[in-house]
């Protein structure tokens, strides 16, 4: 007679509750791994860009044809490559970082040089990575201690902020602060606007001034990092693929594009997830058209929870930023249209700026749909999607 094959007992709750935190554990983890080990790669690849302009510049044999050209027809050859964000102003970035920061060298390992090439690495980069240093100074110490954390702890855009600081001692004071605390960079950038390191100079208790910054301050999450202009452009992604805030915003945005698109009365699609540099920092407007018609922009921006004056002020800078650097002769100026939207009650609002054509405003509102059918519309599509 055949032995009775040996029975599992059923998981208990306990143990099936306990797997599931494990799994969500690994998830986080790896999660956070990844979005880390992008950020490095992205962080060496701009600092070697950098060297490499150095090192031209100091000693290449044709330097002396391209002088003030160079970083220009560079960034021209390059574009042409199909490198993204290597304009002028990225490169000098590139270069800055390297002369800023020379100790990152420390921080390429000896399985990350195969893979980067002999070719592409300063000639200490090799002996540095592979040998222990027989003396160590104290300066020295500090640099070793810091620099893994550096480039593992704070992104490109951390480091794009810090290298911009004109004192070494600012910097380093940011640096330790930055990491302590986990800052994102808009974090790291108000610090910096509030004057953190001078108050913290002036300060009587330094401790307690630290604690005070660190427990209201914003810490990074590898959302803002993959998020991050650098990263999914050194990646190939478009803004599309990693802008969406929610589900019920990329499914909204979605209806909202064909819809207006069906409406007939002149749309164009342009952009999803448009992106425009205002000074140093990127912003995403959701939809951009064309107005065949009004001979137009129409930028729509979609808030999913209740009106706001600041969501207003974000759709007219946006307009404003519009005006300025993409009219074209015979453009009228562009028109921002703001959907807000929570529990089925939409506002939506017209940001006009100063149009004073009354002709054209008078086809702008002939040609636009109505304020009550984008209501039902927005009404109608969140019922749909939140159930």
């Amino acid at each position: 007679m055949p032995a009775k094959k040996k029975q599992t007992p059923p998981a208990t709750a306990g143990d099936f509750d306990s797997l599931v935190s494990t799994i969500v554990h690994i998830h986080q983890q790896t999660q956070d791994f990844a979005t880390k080990a992008v950020n490095v790669a992205l962080t060496l690849r701009n600092w070697l860009i950098g060297y490499r302009i150095v090192e031209f510049e100091q000693q290449g044999n044709d330097r002396a044809a391209y002088g003030e050209r160079l970083l220009p027809a560079l960034a021209e050859r390059l574009s042409a490559a199909g490198l993204k964000r290597v304009d002028v102003r990225e490169l000098r970035r590139f270069r800055l970082l390297y002369e800023v920061y020379p100790q990152i060298r420390e921080s390429v390992t000896p399985e990350l040089l195969p893979s980067l090439g002999a070719g592409a690495l300063p000639p200490p980069f090799a002996a540095v990575a592979l040998l222990k240093r027989e003396s160590v100074t104290p300066e020295s110490q500090i640099v070793e201690t810091v620099t893994p954390q550096l480039i593992q702890r704070l992104s490109f855009t951390h480091l794009n902020e810090l290298i911009q600081l004109p004192d070494g001692t600012q910097r380093r004071f940011y640096e330790i602060e930055c990491i302590r605390g986990n800052w994102s960079v808009r974090e790291l950038r108000r610090q910096i606007a509030s004057l953190y390191y001078q108050r913290s100079g002036l300060s009587k208790d330094k401790a307690k001034l630290s604690a005070m910054a660190h427990a209201a301050a914003e810490a990074i999450q590898p959302a803002h990092i993959i998020r991050d202009p650098y990263i999914f452009e050194f990646l190939g992604l478009r803004s599309r693929d990693v802008m969406a805030e929610s589900d019920l915003e990329d499914a909204l945005l979605d209806r909202l594009q064909d819809f207006l698109l069906e409406l007939g009365h002149g749309f164009c699609f342009e952009a999803r997830q448009k992106r425009i540099l205002i000074g140093d920092e990127h912003f995403f407007i959701d939809l951009v058209f064309y107005h065949r018609i009004l001979k137009c922009h129409i930028l729509v921006e979609l808030k999913t929870d209740a009106f706001r004056h600041e969501h207003l002020g974000q759709l007219n800078t946006y307009v404003a930023y519009y005006k300025k650097h993409q009219m074209t002769p015979g453009d009228q100026p562009p028109i921002g249209i703001l959907l807000c939207t929570r529990k089925n009650n939409a506002l939506v609002e017209f940001a006009l700026g100063d149009l004073s054509n009354k002709v054209f405003v008078s086809r702008y509102a002939v040609e636009l749909p109505k304020k009550e059918e984008m209501e039902r519309f927005i009404a109608q599509v969140s019922k749909e999607v939140e159930s």
